[in-house]
């Protein structure tokens, strides 16, 4: 895995983005590609912990319904007061937002995208989709 990391250039924001495996343990890595970005960016533990739940969501979907060998994770920070987190896959197939009864043992990964994000969608790719979700963060005197 390699994790890109682009630098803030004038008019560009930060982002890091990896291409993992379409696995299970992509979930892990894309917490902790998160969780570093935010480090790095110097976002509270809030932000990090709240954008790291998300594309555990995002991930877990795609790798169960994405039908690609691959995603890719991106972790960026479109304004100085944001967090947007993303996920791409080859399918085209939209997600769903359901809900499930309370002894369903899955399927709430999108309720609580929902609930912890300001916003979320899909963007349609010619080669697949882009889900993604963002917060709003903290931005402390810098």
């Amino acid at each position: 895995m390699t994790v890109t990391n682009e630098r803030v250039r004038p008019g560009r924001y930060p982002r890091q983005s990896a291409t993992l495996a379409s696995e299970a343990a992509a979930v892990a890595v894309a917490r902790q590609i998160v969780r570093e970005a935010c480090a790095e960016w110097g976002m509270d533990q809030d932000a990090a912990e709240t954008g790291a739940l998300l594309i555990s969501e995002i991930v877990t979907n795609a790798v169960r319904h994405g039908h690609s060998h691959s995603v890719r994770v991106i972790a960026e920070q479109p304004r100085r007061d944001r967090l947007r987190v993303a996920v791409v896959d080859k399918s085209r197939r939209m997600p769903e937002l359901h809900i499930v009864g309370p002894d369903a043992i899955g399927g709430r990964g999108l309720l609580l995208v929902e609930a912890l994000s300001d916003r979320w969608g899909t963007d349609l790719l010619p080669w697949g989709k882009r889900v993604w979700a963002e917060i709003a963060i903290k931005v402390g005197d810098q």
